[in-house]
Order: structure tokens, then C-alpha cells, then sequence
């Protein structure tokens, strides 16, 4: 058979399949990859530019097919027929068939961590959406994208681009394409996309100790999850809420939302398996730090008790003092049989007269006193001073005389 006969029994093959490789991909056709190769290795570059557009439109959705069926199987060969459909997609300005491919090859280099690459391509998918929607048909795909359709591939590149350069830390610029993406999801009332969206800028700002604007995005994604009446999305963002007030030490606002969280799980226990890990974690966590923050509250709380007994009897010894000091300090009452003249005195110099009229010596006085040899010898001179005589024999003499001792 020429080779001519055999490219047209291929076209025609590859056309009776063209209608499927516009949508997702089948998984049977993994089965038939190798024979679907063999059909596509006939197309040469020169071969390429001589065919009609019905052969390219049927090469193109086969190189698209067999690029699907490999991205899970060999990354190589499926990022090789992505190329190859894009070799016939783009100088023919395919829009549908380069946003397909260009997706697809960004998430390649997204799996090997070439962020680089996979923005690049990225970007070019998103391009894509741009011309379709400002009206760039496909033969590829005849029918005309509806704003629906639209609307539809740009929230997924735009939520896309913005996870990417999260990885890559450049977080305004993620949260600039995460706002786009979340104006699509709030027009067409899409509640459980905008409840994802809002969980993951709340997770980025708790991991950025951006406590705030986490609160804003979790309590957004609360009323989206409400809205939509999915009960697992609610518990996804109750999990954040639990993670964000563990971080932030409020551990009894945290554990109330932890233990919702951990409730459903337990009676859905075949859903989100690792979601439930995860917040079980947490409760450990958050028990853990409420064990610790307890154990200091009592120290606090001990240490208050300590601190206040401390003070009161300061205070009450100052107190003693004081009235001690002023005791003292006021003149000895006196009694009917002392004369006018008498010399004022206080209790602690009466005292101080009465053991000297009594033979103590100053050191003896200062012992029974509990005060210092000066002090003793101080108030002696102020006595003798006061009675105006000369040395201490004079002293007892003359208090005598006044009836003091």
C-alpha cells in the first residue's frame, strides 16, 4: 500500500475519534496508546504542512489524546505530544487546542518544581482563554464558547497562576489572581470553589503570621461553605479556624472548632482521611498548650498570693513601726504629783531614766532596749540637757527631785 493510501486510512481512523478528544479523557484508550502512536508516527514536518485542516484538526486531538494518556504513565512523552500538538495548534491560531496543550505543559514543569517554565506556560494557556473570549473560534472545537465556558477555564488558570507563585512566595502577586479568580466565583454564585479559594488565602496568611487578613479569608470561606450547604466544606474551614486561633495562643477559642471539626470526621470516617489527621493534631497541640498555659496560670496566680502577702505585711510592719516610732516619740503622760516645771519627757526617754536611776550602764541600756550603744549615749546627753545639769548623778538627782523616777 503507498504511503499516501496508508495516511488517509490513518486520517480516517484518527477522524472517527475526533469527536471524544475534545472532552477529558478516556482511561480505556491507555490500552491503546502504543497502537495509537504508531497511527501519529507517519506525520512529518513536510507531510504536516501538505495536509488538509480536517487531517490537522484529527492529528491535533490525537497528539492531545496521547498526551493524556500519558501524564500519568511517562511526564516525558506526554510533555513531547503536547508539543507536538501545539506544532499544529499555534501558527494556525487554535486557541482551544493551545490553551489545552499549554495548560498541560505547565502542569508538567509544575510536577518537576520548574516553576519557571510552568508560569511561562501557564501564562500562555491564559492567553489562550483571552482570544477565545474575545471571540477566536477552533476548528477544534466548532461550537462557540458560551461566557459560561469561559468564565469557567479562566477561574481555574487564575486560581492556578496564583497557587504557582505561592510556591514560588511571591504572595501579592498570588493574592492579585486569587482576587480574579474569586470575582468569577462570587458572579456565578459558585460557593464551594469560592469556600477552596478563601481556605487557602486564609492558610497562606496564617503561614505569612498574617493573623487578620487569615481571620477575614476564613470567615469569608465560612459563609461560602454555609451558603453552599456542603457540610465537609464547612468543617475544612472550621479546621482553619482551630489552626489559627492554636497559632495565635487562643486555645479556647481554638478547641471548640476543633472539636466540631473532629465530630463530623468521626461519623464520615471514609472522608478526607488526612484532613482528620491533621486536626487531630491540632487538638494535641491545643491540649497540650492549655496543660502548659493552666500549669503558668496557677504560677501566676501563686506567685499574686505570694506578692500581696509580701506587701500586707510590709505594710503591717511599717504600720508597727510607725505607731511604735510615735509612741516614742509623744510625752510620757504625767501624773498629778509632778510639778509644772518638769521637763517633758517621751516614754523612751522615761524608760531610758528610769534603768540608768536603776545603775545599767549605757551598753546594758542599748541591750535591754535593743538599740545601739549611740543611740543610748544620745539620749543620755538630750537628758541631761533637758534637766540642765551636769553629768548623770545630777541627772537622777534632779528627775527624783520632779518625781519622775
Amino acid at each position: 500500500m503507498k504511503a499516501s493510501s496508508i495516511r488517509i486510512l490513518l486520517t480516517a481512523a484518527l477522524l472517527l475519534g475526533a469527536a471524544a478528544f475534545s472532552k477529558a479523557y478516556n482511561d480505556q484508550r491507555i490500552d491503546n496508546l502504543d497502537s495509537l502512536e504508531r497511527a501519529v508516527a507517519v506525520w512529518t514536518p513536510v507531510s504536516i504542512d501538505n495536509a488538509s485542516e480536517q487531517e490537522l484538526i484529527a492529528l491535533n486531538r490525537a497528539y492531545r489524546d496521547i498526551m493524556l494518556g500519558y501524564q500519568e504513565l511517562n511526564s516525558e512523552k506526554a510533555r513531547f505530544y503536547a508539543r507536538k500538538a501545539l506544532y499544529i495548534s499555534v501558527p494556525r491560531n487554535w486557541e482551544e487546542a493551545n490553551y489545552d496543550a499549554y495548560r498541560y505543559v505547565g502542569q508538567f514543569f509544575y510536577g518537576e518544581e520548574k516553576y519557571d517554565s510552568a508560569m511561562f506556560y501557564y501564562k500562555k494557556a491564559l492567553e489562550s482563554i483571552y482570544k477565545m473570549e474575545s471571540g477566536a473560534s477552533s476548528p477544534t472545537n466548532p461550537a462557540v464558547y458560551s461566557d459560561l465556558d469561559i468564565d469557567d477555564a479562566l477561574s481555574v488558570m487564575y486560581g492556578t497562576i496564583g497557587n504557582l507563585y505561592n510556591v514560588m512566595d511571591s504572595i501579592p502577586k498570588a493574592m492579585d489572581y486569587y482576587e480574579k479568580a474569586g470575582k468569577i466565583f462570587e458572579k456565578r454564585g459558585w460557593n464551594e470553589s469560592n469556600t477552596v479559594l478563601n481556605y487557602n488565602i486564609g492558610e497562606t496568611w496564617l503561614d505569612e503570621k498574617e493573623y487578620k487578613k487569615a481571620g477575614m479569608a476564613y470567615r469569608k470561606a465560612l459563609d461560602c461553605a454555609e451558603a453552599s450547604g456542603d457540610s465537609l466544606m464547612i468543617v475544612l474551614v472550621y479546621k482553619g479556624f482551630g489552626r489559627m486561633y492554636m497559632e495565635t495562643g487562643k486555645t479556647w477559642k481554638s478547641l471548640p472548632y476543633l472539636k466540631l471539626a473532629e465530630e463530623w470526621y468521626a461519623a464520615h470516617p471514609d472522608l478526607s482521611p488526612s484532613d482528620r489527621t491533621d486536626n487531630l493534631e491540632y487538638m494535641g497541640t491545643v491540649l497540650s498548650k492549655q496543660k502548659k498555659q493552666l500549669a503558668w496560670a496557677i504560677a501566676i496566680v501563686l506567685l499574686l498570693i505570694l506578692l500581696a502577702s509580701y506587701l500586707v505585711c510590709k505594710r503591717i510592719s511599717k504600720l508597727r513601726k510607725e505607731r511604735a516610732g510615735e509612741e516614742a516619740s509623744a510625752p510620757a503622760p504625767r501624773t498629778p504629783d509632778i510639778p509644772e516645771d518638769a521637763p517633758e519627757l517621751t516614754q523612751r526617754e522615761t524608760c531610758i531614766l528610769d534603768l540608768l536611776s536603776k545603775g545599767y550602764t549605757a551598753v546594758q541600756i542599748a541591750e535591754a532596749m535593743n538599740l545601739s550603744h549611740e543611740t543610748i549615749r544620745w539620749y543620755r546627753k538630750k537628758l541631761i540637757a533637758k534637766f540642765d545639769v551636769s553629768n548623770t548623778p545630777e541627772l537622777i538627782s534632779r528627775a527624783k527631785e520632779y518625781n519622775l523616777i
